[in-house]
């Protein structure tokens, strides 16, 4: 327990969702120890106690994004109804409106685009990310492919292969474009091409 009488872990969390921002805002090589003092609270000291080392920080921000994140996708999969409203919320989740647009992206793929070659701990991230999220799209089109909504023409491998790469490339493109109407005719080919 820490002095207040709140448990660390609390602490902590909130900490590491202000570095989430950071990271997340600035990509892990611009981003300064000053800039993760401002946005978290904590001193230099304080910061390097708690962490021990930016990348240590780093790491943890990027766990935290990676579990909240994916249970967030896999709970839009795993709803009751059909599945190709499950497909279409996962699909819509990336294109969020209004106040919440938001043009920097996924934090864990610009940090695959940034480091993963160079940083083990990104690349294992990432490909635990995507291992989960492929799993999930596997499940739902399988589940797709038992009530016959989606025809067994094709492999639910196939299919969920299909559909992960075009996510991702959704999820590359509209940060980048911000243009909702190419957003949305992506996501109407992509079901088009599994429905």
């Amino acid at each position: 327990m820490s002095k207040s009488g709140r448990p660390r872990e609390f602490k902590d969390t909130a900490v590491i969702d202000a570095a989430v921002e950071v990271f997340w805002t600035n990509g892990y090589e611009a981003c300064s120890t000053d800039d993760l003092c401002k946005q978290t609270g904590l001193g230099r000291g304080s910061l390097y106690n708690a962490f021990g080392s930016k990348h240590e920080l780093y790491e943890q921000a990027l766990r935290r994004y990676h579990e909240v994140g994916i249970q967030a996708q896999i709970e839009l999969l795993e709803q009751e109804g059909p599945v190709k409203n499950c497909l279409r919320s996962l699909l819509e989740w990336e294109i969020p409106k209004g106040a919440e647009a938001d043009s920097r992206g996924c934090l864990l793929i610009n940090a695959a685009g940034e480091r993963a070659k160079s940083d083990p701990v990104v690349e294992k991230i990432f490909k635990q990310h995507v291992g989960l999220l492929e799993q999930a799209i596997w499940n739902a089109i399988r589940r797709g492919q038992e009530t016959g909504e989606i025809s067994k023409e094709k492999t639910t491998e196939e299919l969920a292969g299909m559909f992960l790469s075009s996510y991702y490339g959704l999820r590359v493109i509209f940060p980048a474009t911000m243009d909702y109407a190419l957003a949305e005719r992506m996501i109407d080919g992509i079901l088009n091409s599994i429905f």
